[in-house]
């Protein structure tokens, strides 16, 4: 994870610097995402062997190999766990969903708000000392796109942060969920440029009753004996550190909150990728 996130800041940096020349010259390239082996609905997305999404009309799907091909395309590395994606056929945003083994996450305890974002902010200032060594841009956290909430009924965490790029005043900003199972978390990011965000995260709301986890994976299937995961749910969104901490070592605690940041950056690339899209057009009709 941690060569994942040098070698996804090398590529925002590259990627903040030459997205408008990439849009002028790389069309083929926008051919490539519509080319790739997008299930189009109505269909079930198959999320491994963990899960499953209804996938509606106007709406379409891809599977793990494709989602690899995609990230290539959004000059964003993919990571160890395998990812898959869904989006609307007109490619305004993208979610993108892959399993954390975590173990089950307990569900118990109250979310400070003003506490973790704190947590948030101390781990973004670690992270800028670094990017500062390496000239890279650093992000500024503006504060919650609006604050964690946890359903109980549907067992999701969901909360969005604001960021800024301190230097080129590039807005950044992501929307999390994480659906909670019986052996680990499925963590869903869904991208897509700060003006659309709104309307973005309520249509995919829409979209969430359709996800299911296999049986034997849902939450409520828990057995004693099963693996409980060491933190809960403010440490799913402060990266963990917060949790371990005192265990690890402040140093250690901050690699790891290092190791889930990449997920800020994400947002920040995969949005100048669908900002290109939307210099082409809209998407072609593909198949499956």
């Amino acid at each position: 994870m941690g060569k994942r996130w040098w070698f996804l800041m090398v590529a925002f940096v590259l990627a903040l610097a030459t997205a408008l020349p990439v849009a002028a010259q790389e069309e083929d390239g926008d051919d490539a995402v519509t080319q790739l082996p997008w299930q189009v609905g109505p269909t079930k997305g198959r999320i491994g062997d963990r899960a499953t999404i209804d996938v509606p009309e106007g709406y379409q799907f891809l599977g793990a190999a494709g989602t690899r091909k995609l990230n290539e395309l959004m000059q964003n590395p993919s990571g160890d766990a395998d990812e898959y994606t869904l989006a609307p056929e007109a490619m305004n945003w993208f979610a993108f969903f892959s399993f954390d083994e975590v173990g089950y996450v307990k569900d118990n305890e109250s979310l400070d708000a003003n506490e973790i974002l704190a947590s948030v902010r101390e781990g973004a200032e670690q992270s800028n000392e670094e990017r500062r060594k390496r000239g890279w841009e650093t992000l500024r956290i503006e504060g919650w796109g609006f604050k964690p909430q946890y359903d109980n009924q549907l067992n999701l965490l969901e909360w969005a942060i604001l960021a800024e790029g301190e230097q080129n005043h590039h807005k950044v900003v992501n929307y999390n969920t994480r659906l909670l199972g019986r052996r680990g978390v499925m963590e869903v990011i869904l991208v897509a440029d700060p003006e659309g965000l709104d309307g973005a995260v309520s249509e995919f709301k829409e979209l969430v009753p359709g996800y299911a986890f296999n049986s034997g994976e849902k939450y409520a299937e828990y057995k004693a004996g099963d693996h409980v995961a060491e933190y809960g749910l403010a440490a799913l969104i402060t990266g963990g550190a917060a949790a371990v901490a005192s265990k690890k070592g402040f140093f250690a605690a901050i690699a790891v909150f290092l190791a889930k940041a990449w997920k800020l950056v994400l947002i920040g690339l995969v949005g100048i990728g669908a900002a290109i899209r939307k210099l082409f057009g809209g998407k072609d009709e593909s198949s499956e």
